[in-house]
C-alpha cells in the first residue's frame, strides 16, 4: 500500500460556507498561494457557475506562482433531463480553465427522489455522461458522491452503482462524502473497505463534516482502509459544523500514522497556515484546537509541569516543533514554582534565588484571589520576577493620579486625567486630555515620561479589555483589565483588577509601560 496521501483543499469553497466568512477574491488569491507553498496536492478554486467572485478567482489564476497543487473547478452534474454539452454549470466548469473538475453527484435515493425529482436511472445518466464529457475536454475528474454513506446505508446497491456511473464516466477519483457529518469512524472504516474492494482501480477519497465530531477520526478511518484522498479545510471551516480539519488530519497521519501528506520538511509550516488562513478570514483563531492551537502545548496544573521539567515528554503527545508551534508554560493559582522557573526560562529570564519565586507565586495566587488573571498577562508575571532582583529599579514611581469626566455645554463628555511621577528622583506633573479618562491617563503617564523615555513614543495600545467579575454585584463589581501594548518588535500583555475600573486600568497600564520600558 501506498504510504502517500493526497491533500485535497477546499477552505476557498466549503469553508466559505462558514456562517461568518466572507473572502474577497483578492484573499482567495492570498490563501491559495499560501496552501501551495504549504504543499497541498489540489486546491478547490470554488464554483465558477455560483458567483462573479469565483469567476474572478479562475481568471486571475495567472498571478498564482503554483509549485505544488493543481487548482479545481467544483460543480454539479448537469441538469436532469438536459445534454452534458449544452449545460450551462458544465459549461463554466470548462471556461474556468482549471485542469481538474470536481463533478458532484447524488447517491441517496432520497435526494434523487425528493430533490432531483428524478428516477434512478436518469440520475446514473447524468452522472456518467457529466463526467464522460469533462474528460473528454481533457480534464481530470474528482467525483464527489454527495451523501454517500446516508445513500449506502439506505441502498448499498443503487449507491455502489452510482460511483460506477462515475467510474464508467472516466473519473480518476471517487470521494466518499458524509454530507451531513453523521456517520461515525467504524461506519466509515467498513464502507470504505467495501469500495475499496469493488473499485480497486481508481483513487479513493474521503470528504467528511464534522457535525458528530468525527470529522477527522472519520478522515483517519478512511485511510486506515485504503483511502489515499482526503478533503477537508484549514481550521476546520465549513457549513454548520465545519469539515474535517486539514491541520489536524495531516498532522495525525505524518506523526502518527507514517503517511507522506506534505513535501519533505513541510509540516511545520502548518500553525503557521492555520493562522494566516484565520487572520485573511477576519476570524480569531482557535487557541485551543490541536497541534496548531496557543494552548496546544500550554500546561498549568503545577504537577504537570513539574514532571515537564524532569522530562520533556511527560505530559505533550509530540514534540511542538514538528508542526511549527512551541510548548507554553501557563502561571496561575494553580501553579506551583516549576511554573515560575519555567516562565522565567520562556522570557529569558535569569531567576536563580528560590525565595524569590516562591514570593512571586504566593503574590500571583493572592491576587489572583483579587481577581487578577495571570494566564493571558506574560508581561506582568515578567515583571514580578524581575523586581525580585536585588538591583532592580522601576523606571518610574508613581505618586498619584487623578481622572475625571465631565459633560460641558456645547462640548459634551471631555475627560481629563493628571499624573504625578518620580523618575530618578525628579517629579514631573502633566496633565492631559482623552476621549475616556484611560485615554487621558496614557496621555498624561506619556506626556510625563516620554522627555527622559523618547523610546516610549514608539509603543502603541494594541487591545483594551474589560471583563465584570461579579456582575451580581452591580456597579461595585470587580472589574478585570487586560492591555495589550506593541512596539516596533514585540507585543505584550498586561493585568490589573480592581472594583474601580479606573484603578484597574492604571495597573494594567503602568505595568505595560514599565515592562516596555525594562524588558521589551
Amino acid at each position: 500500500m501506498s504510504r502517500q496521501v493526497l491533500v485535497y483543499d477546499t477552505t476557498l469553497r466549503d469553508g466559505t460556507q462558514r456562517e461568518g466568512i466572507s473572502l474577497s477574491c483578492d484573499d482567495k488569491l492570498r490563501i491559495a498561494q499560501k496552501l501551495d507553498d504549504l504543499g497541498v496536492a489540489y486546491i478547490e478554486g470554488g464554483w465558477p457557475g455560483s458567483n462573479p467572485k469565483d469567476v474572478e478567482f479562475f481568471e486571475r489564476l495567472g498571478e498564482l506562482k503554483l509549485r505544488h497543487a493543481r487548482i479545481t473547478a467544483f460543480g454539479s452534474t448537469c441538469r436532469v433531463g438536459s445534454d452534458p454539452a449544452e449545460d450551462a454549470n458544465i459549461q463554466a466548469m470548462l471556461e474556468s480553465g482549471a485542469p481538474v473538475c470536481t463533478v458532484v453527484g447524488k447517491t441517496w435515493g432520497l435526494h434523487v427522489k425528493d430533490v432531483l425529482k428524478t428516477t434512478p436511472g436518469e440520475n446514473l445518466r447524468i452522472i456518467k455522461e457529466s463526467v464522460a464529457y469533462l474528460k473528454g475536454q481533457g480534464r481530470e475528474i474528482v467525483y464527489d458522491a454527495e451523501h454517500f454513506f446516508d445513500g449506502y446505508k439506505a441502498d448499498p446497491e443503487y449507491a455502489m452503482q452510482t460511483l460506477g456511473a462515475a467510474v464508467d464516466g472516466g473519473a480518476e477519483t471517487v470521494v466518499l462524502c458524509d454530507t451531513n457529518g453523521g456517520t461515525l469512524p467504524w461506519e466509515v472504516a467498513q464502507f470504505s473497505q467495501v469500495i475499496r474492494d469493488r473499485f480497486p482501480d481508481v483513487t479513493l477519497g474521503i470528504h467528511a463534516h464534522n457535525d458528530g465530531e468525527c470529522g477527522v477520526a472519520n478522515t483517519l478511518a478512511a485511510v486506515d482502509q485504503g483511502t489515499t484522498h482526503i478533503q477537508g479545510t484549514i481550521n476546520g471551516y465549513g457549513e454548520r459544523c465545519g469539515n474535517a480539519n486539514l491541520c489536524s488530519a495531516i498532522a495525525d497521519l505524518e506523526l502518527k500514522m507514517g503517511y507522506n501528506c506534505l513535501p519533505e520538511g513541510n509540516l511545520p509550516d502548518l500553525t503557521d497556515v492555520s493562522h494566516f488562513v484565520a487572520e485573511v478570514a477576519n476570524l480569531a483563531p482557535d487557541e485551543h484546537m490541536p497541534f496548531v492551537g496557543q494552548s496546544a502545548f500550554a500546561h498549568k496544573g503545577g504537577i504537570h509541569v513539574a514532571a515537564m521539567r524532569r522530562n520533556i515528554n511527560s505530559y505533550q503527545h509530540i514534540d511542538p516543533t514538528l508542526v511549527g508551534n512551541q510548548m507554553r508554560t501557563v502561571v496561575s493559582e494553580l501553579s506551583g514554582r516549576g511554573n515560575l522557573f519555567s516562565k522565567a526560562e520562556e522570557l529569558n529570564l535569569d531567576v536563580e534565588n528560590g525565595e524569590a519565586v516562591t514570593a512571586v507565586l504566593e503574590e500571583i495566587k493572592a491576587l489572583e484571589a483579587r481577581g487578577f488573571s495571570f494566564e493571558a498577562a506574560e508581561a506582568s508575571v515578567a515583571l514580578m520576577l524581575h523586581r525580585q532582583k536585588p538591583d532592580y529599579e522601576a523606571p518610574f514611581e508613581l505618586i498619584d493620579f487623578s481622572a475625571t469626566v465631565e459633560h460641558r455645554q456645547g462640548r459634551g463628555v471631555f475627560a481629563e486625567a493628571t499624573v504625578k511621577v518620580c523618575v530618578d528622583g525628579e517629579v514631573f506633573h502633566t496633565v492631559a486630555e482623552g476621549n475616556g479618562p484611560v485615554n487621558a491617563l496614557d496621555a498624561a503617564l506619556r506626556k510625563a515620561l516620554l522627555p527622559v523615555y523618547p523610546r516610549l513614543g514608539d509603543f502603541q495600545l494594541a487591545d483594551y479589555k474589560v471583563r465584570i467579575l461579579d456582575s451580581d454585584s452591580g456597579t461595585a463589581a470587580t472589574t478585570r483589565v487586560l492591555i495589550d501594548t506593541q512596539n516596533h518588535h514585540r507585543r505584550w500583555s498586561t493585568v490589573g483588577a480592581s472594583a474601580n475600573i479606573i484603578e484597574a486600568s492604571w495597573l494594567a497600564l503602568a505595568d505595560s509601560m514599565e515592562y516596555g520600558l525594562t524588558l521589551a
